[in-house]
């Protein structure tokens, strides 16, 4: 009996010493539940207001939330006395395994959320990467962009190495530049076929005024002359603006009687046109 009455009171004695600590674990848990939830709730509308991609948004949340409850746990449970020393060993030798056994898929998730936050691209968009990547964004995932070629192809290029790759991206400004390079021979006027390109292209309706096409002399070459043409055009019309001109452009030449190089890249488009 009295052996009894002893454990009582050395129970009882424990629960009286560790009451205080006992309640502040309980007002810090309800506490921190509610911090967490403000918290999560002021991210979520960050991420509304800086127009994150949705599903982005509510993975990151989620990640968020379950490392905030995790410390919370951790917390409370050292308040009261239990070692987490240990638990907190095997969560980090687990997260380690987990990263080393998924380290191409964590370097393409990075990647992705790099891309979704910064926007170097988006859907729609007409991209091409220094490795090799190139057509017309359909959808940015987590993990995976999935673009369209010219040739009409699916591509679904891993994020990661798509984020550190060097992007150019031809759908990001409303106008664009195009260029075309005419190889006149040596003996031909240098500004009757300035006049001449300059011609065509100020009579293109889908050409822009300002700025105003120019023809620069780019080269001299053995036996020809080589002259450089730009035209502006909305991102829209780029593509018609290009090809088109380089066949008016060489049968406005040839009309003004203005002799062409055989080795002109105009040469070779207007006969591939024709």
């Amino acid at each position: 009996m009295n052996r009894i009455e002893n454990y009582v009171e050395v129970f009882s004695e424990k629960v009286i010493s560790s009451l205080p600590n006992f309640i502040l674990a309980v007002v810090t848990l309800l506490a921190g539940i509610w911090l967490i939830k403000w918290f999560l709730g002021f991210i979520h509308r960050h991420f509304q207001r800086n127009t994150v991609d949705i599903s982005l948004s509510e993975f990151l949340v989620s990640i968020i939330r379950v490392i905030l409850y995790i410390l919370l746990v951790i917390s409370c449970a050292s308040m009261i006395g239990i070692q987490t020393s240990s638990f907190v060993a095997v969560l980090a030798s687990g997260g380690l395994a987990v990263g080393l056994a998924l380290q191409g898929s964590l370097s393409n998730f990075a990647g992705g959320v790099l891309i979704l936050l910064f926007k170097p691209f988006k859907v729609g968009h007409n991209i091409s990467a220094a490795n090799n990547v190139s057509g017309t964004v359909l959808k940015i995932d987590i993990l995976y962009t999935t673009l369209k070629a010219g040739n009409g192809t699916t591509i679904y290029a891993p994020n990661g190495p798509l984020a550190n790759a060097v992007i150019n991206n031809t759908s990001d400004n409303e106008i664009r530049q195009a260029e075309y390079k005419i190889s006149i021979s040596f003996d031909m006027n240098i500004d009757s076929a300035r006049k001449v390109i300059l011609g065509v292209l100020e009579s293109d309706a889908l050409i822009l005024k300002d700025p105003k096409p120019v023809v620069l002399v780019s080269s001299l070459e053995d036996s020809s002359v080589v002259l450089l043409a730009r035209a502006w055009a909305p991102n829209g019309n780029f593509w018609a603006v290009y090809y088109d001109n380089y066949q008016k452009i060489k049968e406005a030449l040839e009309k003004n009687q203005i002799i062409l190089s055989k080795k002109a890249d105009i040469y070779v488009m207007a006969n591939h046109v024709s």
